[in-house]
């Protein structure tokens, strides 16, 4: 029997093993779309849009993305 992860996302194995999220223990983890969805509403952006570093901060914000971004 699939876990609900899988019956939720076809593609949930797949993305994880590349996810750069390191909130491993995170519902959303492989999950793309409901991350984007997720962190969408909170005037965030996901783990993959930011460096290792930067992503190591936990700081999602788009404010944070766009400072480091100029750099």
């Amino acid at each position: 029997m699939p876990s609900a992860k899988l019956d939720r996302c076809p593609r949930a194995k797949t993305n994880a093993a590349v996810c750069t999220c390191t909130y491993t223990s995170c519902p959303r983890h492989g999950l793309c779309c409901e991350c984007l969805h997720y962190h969408r509403g909170r005037n965030e952006l996901p783990a993959c849009y930011f460096s290792e570093a930067d992503e190591r901060t936990y700081n999602r914000s788009v404010e944070f993305f766009i400072q480091r971004f100029k750099k």
